[in-house]
């Protein structure tokens, strides 16, 4: 059988990427129902459904486009070129998911969050558990890296992080200056694309989790656009680095991600003290209804796992679309 054209091959995949708009809209309503709750990422739902690479790949694209107009000796040109290099069947609904996401159900998270910390906490704890071995399952072949040294750096990855988790307890600031939104939310959003690494819980360590949701919930249109502007300088400064350790140290990054996301299931144990924040608890009352959302969340990772990896073997793509 012969090989399609190249123009063939972009038109085929051109159909599938438009077939799967629908499918993109979720998976976006999802990591940004995601970046809204304290202790569970986005990065870890995109890398479960299948998207991450693309995602990293796309957002790098437009921050070379960006550059290209300031910095570039053929600024239009070479910032087109750029931009046709991104994947925007995929990063359009993504973003529109998630947009929908955080402006429809910030208020409602917020409560059930505050409102049942045992019983969400469990949920998101089995969601996240299970989700450890997305990255795992991406890790390429070795080729010299000592298995003993990986197994150490995992460990260590899942220390800083749960050593990480237990700073949070900053008291809720109403009214904080711009300037500190903005630099927060540039912090803040670097977590969006790393798995294991919580924005929302950096928010809440920093005292302005729901400060911010209430903003997005009350339409606070200045603060969201300082907090939106934080959020690209911060992402267009970080998604490069993070591109770079994927495409040149991939079982390294991907070690480290599994390790981040062991450690923050520290955030995310249901039964914590409310008087010392981060202190961990025996079970106690209610037990039985957290153990049982657990397994729900992990119930439902494994069958997002199953499903991608079906997609992947029908489109000829791996887990996050590796050829």
């Amino acid at each position: 059988m012969t090989n399609p054209s190249p123009e063939v091959a972009a038109h085929v995949e051109s159909t599938r990427s438009k077939a799967l708009i629908p499918l993109d809209l979720l998976r976006g309503f999802l990591i940004g129902s995601a970046e809204l709750v304290p202790g569970v990422s986005g990065g870890t739902i995109a890398l479960v459904t299948g998207v991450y690479d693309q995602l990293i790949d796309s957002a790098a694209h437009v921050v070379k486009a960006a550059k290209t107009v300031v910095t570039g000796p053929d600024r239009w040109h070479g910032a087109v070129a750029e931009l046709r290099r991104t994947d925007w069947f995929l990063v359009i609904p993504v973003l529109l998911g998630m947009v929908t996401a955080v402006f429809t159900i910030a208020g409602m998270m917020e409560s059930f969050v505050t409102g049942n910390p045992e019983l969400s906490r469990g949920l998101f704890f089995g969601l996240v558990a299970a989700s450890i071995a997305v990255p795992l399952r991406m890790l390429p072949a070795r080729t010299g890296q000592p298995l003993l040294l990986g197994i150490l750096v995992f460990l260590a990855a899942a220390a800083l992080a749960f050593w990480m988790t237990g700073l949070a307890g900053g008291s809720d600031v109403e009214n904080p200056p711009l300037i500190a939104v903005f630099f927060v939310a540039a912090i803040a959003i670097c977590a969006l694309v790393v798995p294991g690494v919580s924005g929302s819980f950096f928010l809440l360590a920093v005292g302005l989790y729901a400060t911010t949701l209430r903003a997005v919930n009350d339409r606070d249109l200045v603060y969201i656009a300082v907090f939106g502007l934080g959020a690209i300088v911060g992402l267009a400064l970080f998604v490069n680095i993070l591109r770079y350790f994927l495409h040149n140290h991939r079982w390294w990054t991907l070690v480290v991600m599994a390790g981040l996301m062991l450690g923050s299931l520290r955030a995310l144990w249901p039964w914590q003290s409310t008087t010392d924040t981060g202190g961990l608890l025996a079970p106690s009352d209610p037990v039985w209804m957290p153990i049982v959302l657990a397994a729900i969340g992990a119930a439902v990772v494994i069958v997002l796992i199953l499903i991608e990896s079906t997609l992947g073997a029908k489109t000829g793509k791996g887990n996050l679309g590796e050829k």
